[in-house]
């Protein structure tokens, strides 16, 4: 994933909702608490961290108990202290105070808490790269009291990027409408997303066995990781634990997926992974994103959109505007002969079919407009008007290479563009002895796309000396 392109938009919970959850994650949540129990007598080590005489007292608290009570108890003051719930302010005395953090939970705005959040998922997600605590003890044992990575086999950088290369396509699954959505992914495909090759057609069985040891890595994160409230998770079935020294921890086709693990972001990790998208550099839109910038900001930036987010990124922006100033609006900013005209002119035939009838007198007014006039007979037709003028024949074929263009542009070599380009030389006898001479930026590379997508080679060839003959006419 390249921090250069632009991800698919986010379509995100308002943020007092999202406050809400978190506040009432088991993390922070806990941490909340440690922060304002903790008094005078509390005290911390060089780190940070309770002294171990508290955890007791802590988990207590907390209402915690059995064998984890205490590790839990840790992390809560953790939690606490890396987020500015509580404050060391006296590292020789080891005592404690409350933060100037602890107040925005319940003060402070949904942003405040959203912010306080983001804090406690950093300690998480750094806590979920480390491996089990006692292969560390054993680790530094045989370092002769030093830490020794190499005997851990643990490289810090490696499975940081891991996880982050996991979470990214994780939300990119979420935000993806060609993907599962709001839809558990299995653990398997998510792990294989990270390890196989993509131009691998059928895995071996050594990446087979890295696909199950990440797998059995991700099922140990992605425990910690749902307290914090960044995933829903169900964990890999015991007896799959039990089995997996034997064979590859990897279902086969009748098997219940399920029983590998199933994890789903939730619309809170949905907001945390996007901060920490835009924090690394990554371009990662919100639905809503554009509601209050101009007509032009709205074209352009839902040019890249699958077509759900588009639409409601789309509706977001009209709420804003009274629908006849709206239309003129997208009408201005759909001209142009640049590249990305065509596609513009599409995205504002679709948001136009938002307005409603009452943006007719609007489109009345391009007729006779060049680059709009077939959108505006278009759109007259289709929403019942009377005393709609016929486009002439240029006119016709210059929408017929702007609509392809703007489809290419959308879709590449999409089946319906392959329909669409079929139809076209079907219905139009002559289509390319005309077509060639339409005065259009895109013409020829219109043609030369309809001579690549059609499937019957007669039809193909003639496409393509259309474009020759388009590319001599305009010098290109």
């Amino acid at each position: 994933m390249s921090d250069s392109s632009i991800l698919p938009p986010a379509r995100l919970r308002p943020e007092a909702e999202l406050a809400r959850d978190a506040l009432s994650t088991p993390v922070l949540s806990r941490a909340a608490r440690l922060a304002r129990w903790a008094g005078p007598a509390t005290r911390v080590d060089a780190g940070g961290g309770l002294v171990e005489e508290q955890l007791p007292a802590a988990a207590g608290e907390l209402g915690l108990t059995g064998d984890d009570a205490a590790a839990h108890a840790s992390e809560a003051w953790r939690v606490a202290v890396d987020t500015g719930l509580v404050e060391v302010v006296d590292e020789e005395e080891g005592t404690v105070t409350a933060g100037a953090d602890l107040a925005l939970l319940t003060g402070g705005t949904p942003r405040d808490v959203l912010e306080v959040w983001l804090g406690a998922l950093e300690t998480l997600l750094g806590d979920a790269s480390v491996p089990d605590l006692g292969g560390l003890v054993d680790a530094i044992a045989e370092g002769e009291g030093e830490l020794d990575l190499d005997a851990l086999g643990w490289d810090p950088e490696a499975e940081a990027e891991f996880l982050d290369g996991v979470l990214g396509n994780l939300y990119l699954l979420t935000v993806g409408e060609e993907g599962p959505g709001g839809a558990p992914v299995p653990l398997p495909a998510l792990a294989a997303s990270v390890i196989v090759p993509g131009d691998m057609a059928e895995p071996t069985n050594d990446v087979l066995e890295q696909v199950s040891d990440a797998m059995m890595r991700l099922d140990g994160q992605f425990r910690m990781l749902e307290p914090v409230g960044l995933v829903e998770y169900q964990p890999v079935d015991e007896a799959v634990m039990a089995d997996a020294d034997e064979e590859p921890a990897t279902p086969g086709d009748d098997t219940d997926v399920s029983r590998y693990g199933m994890v789903r972001l939730t619309p809170l990790g949905l907001y945390g992974l996007r901060a920490r998208l835009l924090e690394a550099g990554f371009r990662a839109p919100a639905v809503g994103d554009l509601a209050d910038k101009g007509a032009d900001a709205l074209l352009d930036g839902t040019a890249g959109f699958p077509p759900v987010a588009a639409h409601a990124e789309t509706e977001q922006w009209l709420a804003r505007r009274e629908p006849l100033v709206a239309a003129r609006e997208l009408l201005a900013a759909a001209r142009g002969t640049d590249e990305g005209a065509p596609l513009r002119r599409l995205r504002c035939q679709q948001a136009l079919s938002l307005v409603g009838a009452s943006a007719e007198p609007v489109l009345r007014e391009v007729l006779d407009d060049p680059e709009l006039g077939g959108l505006a007979r278009v759109w007259l037709a289709e929403h019942g008007a009377a005393d709609v003028p016929p486009p002439s024949e240029a006119m016709i074929f210059w929408l017929t290479i702007d609509t392809v263009a703007a489809q290419l542009a959308a879709e590449g070599n999409s089946e319906e563009l392959r329909s669409l380009v079929e139809g076209l030389a079907r219905q139009h006898g002559g289509f390319f002895d005309t077509a060639w001479r339409v005065d259009h930026p895109a013409t020829a590379d219109v043609l030369e796309a309809m001579g690549r997508l059609h499937p019957d080679k007669k039809v193909a060839k003639e496409a393509r000396k259309a474009a020759f003959k388009a590319r001599s006419q305009h010098g290109g």
